[in-house]
């Protein structure tokens, strides 16, 4: 069984309660994920994030296959991180960490994705090919929104 890992890091010229507003409502999710993905939230995004909160998603991850995706809050220390499960989706395995660190001129945020493709042999064939540059490409447009909506440090 291979398990990847995707580590990001964005520092941001914002207060750690500003990241934590921004990144513990839902709803944004939809705002830093690029268009092409067709990102709708079904339900579960009716307030911030608390442990044990369970959002259902649709999502065009690759080659336009249109799919559900459920995740489950496992873990929130507020201000300071949480974390996300998929129960049900494209991966076989996603387990997302997102921490926010203060940092001078504003705060760091750490996201760190343990992950596993479906589809065995095959899927890990195509990990390299399609996986990874569509994670790339995801995690490159939300370093830009964020960017774009809270400047840069």
């Amino acid at each position: 069984m291979k398990i990847y890992t995707l580590h990001s890091k964005q520092q941001l010229p914002i207060t750690k309660q500003q990241a934590w507003d921004f990144l513990s409502d839902p709803n944004n999710l939809k705002i830093i994920t690029p268009k092409n993905m067709g990102f709708i939230i079904k339900s579960g995004a009716d307030r911030p994030i608390y442990a044990g909160q369970i959002i259902h998603y649709i999502v065009t991850p690759l080659l336009g296959i249109r799919t559900k995706w459920v995740t489950e809050i496992t873990q929130v220390k507020k201000g300071e991180y949480f974390v996300d499960q998929q129960l049900f989706g494209p991966y076989a395995l996603w387990h997302h960490k997102h921490f926010i660190n203060e940092i001078p001129g504003g705060v760091e945020m750490e996201d760190i994705i343990d992950y596993k493709v479906p589809l065995g042999w095959l899927g890990r064939l195509f990990h390299p090919i399609l996986v990874k540059p569509k994670l790339d490409e995801i995690f490159k447009h939300r370093k830009m929104k964020l960017i774009e909506l809270f400047g840069t440090i």
